[in-house]
């Protein structure tokens, strides 16, 4: 967050990105019945001992072709910049692209699909534009999320099957500002035995181990600042800086929750959303804690 006072005024990514497209085939319900005897603990975490981290994909769409009549998304090259640093100082190997069409998008994600993953501890990938519904842009067209998100599911990459697959959008979902609230108390506080693994051999959902994060809440304007980069990115890479090799992973989400929710627009060309605030969510399909310990 800018600390001069003249601050420069915030932008929205107004398309939005959907998560209701990437796990949402089969919408019949049905009885299953438990058939295993494994034991479940309520600390068992992700094996992050491999060789290593994991690959990491940075797409940052900031410039679009004039034919699709979206803004310059100005500052989300800092959002860049700043993420290839704290996730290789996490281990992950990054690779960032910029303004890629669509084309390009899909051939890099169809061999990071297709790639050996098997000495890999996870992967990771960040898509950073506007969104609108069920897609979000690359710099010519619209790309599906499912179609990206498909590519990653165990029936697809055998090599990622019961291992973390954190996907990360930073786009706007809807059109709405998220007006402030006054909470009742004053004041508020923060809270700052593995089992082994079973030789038995199980089954998962092709669609298990994800976790989709989102700038915002289904149907609001996510904001970037233009020259310090978009609020929850900004966040996200700070408490990854401080907590990132020692906090779990979905508790890190929700400090990121939190701090994004504190701030509010302070300028924008759009009068109506002066005051405004935002706050990030995160869809979860992860079956065990996800920690991102230092390498030994």
């Amino acid at each position: 967050m800018s600390t001069t006072e003249d601050k420069p005024e915030a932008f929205q990514d107004r398309r939005p990105a959907s998560d209701k497209t990437g796990f949402t085939e089969n919408l019949t319900e049905t009885e299953g019945f438990i058939t295993s005897s494994f034991r479940l603990h309520p600390d068992e975490e992700y094996e992050m001992n491999r060789r290593r981290r994991g690959l990491a994909l940075i797409f940052n769409q900031q410039s679009f072709h004039w034919k699709l009549c979206l803004n310059d998304r100005r500052g989300s090259d800092i959002d860049c910049s700043n993420l290839t640093t704290r996730l290789t100082g996490l281990g992950f190997e990054v690779r960032a692209f910029t303004d890629l069409k669509k084309d390009e998008v899909n051939d890099n994600i169809n061999k990071a699909a297709e790639a050996d993953h098997s000495d890999a501890d996870c992967f990771l990938l960040v898509f950073m534009s506007h969104g609108e519904g069920d897609h979000v842009y690359a710099y010519d067209d619209e790309v599906k999320v499912k179609d990206i998100t498909d590519k990653f599911k165990g029936t697809k990459c055998k090599s990622l099957v019961g291992k973390p697959k954190v996907i990360i959008w930073q786009a706007c979902r809807g059109d709405k500002h998220d007006d402030p609230v006054t909470p009742c108390a004053a004041t508020d506080t923060e809270t700052t035995e593995v089992v082994e693994e079973t030789r038995a051999v199980y089954t998962l959902p092709a669609a298990a181990d994800f976790i989709m994060c989102y700038s915002v809440a289904e149907g609001y304007y996510s904001h970037r600042h233009p020259f310090e980069g978009s609020w929850y990115i900004q966040d996200l890479c700070e408490l990854l800086q401080t907590y990132g090799d020692s906090l779990e992973f979905t508790q890190l989400l929700t400090m990121v929750n939190r701090k994004v929710s504190m701030r509010s627009v302070d300028k924008c060309r759009d009068l109506k959303a002066i005051g405004k605030k935002q706050v990030p969510c995160f869809a979860s399909m992860l079956t065990k804690k996800l920690y991102f310990h230092p390498k030994k």
